[in-house]
This record gives C-alpha cells, structure tokens and sequence, in this order.
C-alpha cells in the first residue's frame, strides 16, 4: 500500500520534512516514490504540490496522521472533494 508520511531531513534539533509517497514496508528515510512537498516544523512552513498530493490520495495512497493534520491545515480535502 502507497502511504503519504514524513521523511526526516536536518540535524539534531534542527529538522525538517519532506511529504512523500512511500510503499508502507519502505523505511522512513528510504527512496521514495515521489517527493510532494515540505515541511519546517520550527517555523511552521509548508509548500505542497497540491495537484500531485491529489492524485496520489485519488489513486488510493493513505495519508499517516500526521500528514492528514497538515493536509486539513492546507484545505487540501476540500480541493479533493470539490
């Protein structure tokens, strides 16, 4: 199964992540299948590429919580559905 999860990006105590699809058995800072935005946690920054995340959770890829809290922060479900 496709999952939309966080890749560990940084040092210690200065890090950030990418949104990407990952194949759910890959570890978490394996090769992904498609990188589909970033995320600072220290100044809550965050760039998506709205239209790909879209396809991807149109094509059946499970988003983890964490990336659904910040899907929902974006609005990106009420693009999905309207």
């Amino acid at each position: 199964m496709i999952k939309l999860r966080l890749k560990r990006l940084g040092k210690k105590r200065e890090v950030s992540y990418r949104i990407v699809a990952m194949n759910s058995t890959s570890r978490r800072d394996g090769r992904p299948l498609e990188e589909l935005g970033f995320y600072n946690p220290r100044s809550d920054e965050v760039r998506l590429n709205v239209p790909a995340i879209i396809k991807r959770l149109k094509e059946g890829a499970q988003p983890t919580d964490t990336v659904r809290s910040i899907l929902e922060k974006q609005n990106v479900f009420e693009q999905l559905n309207g």
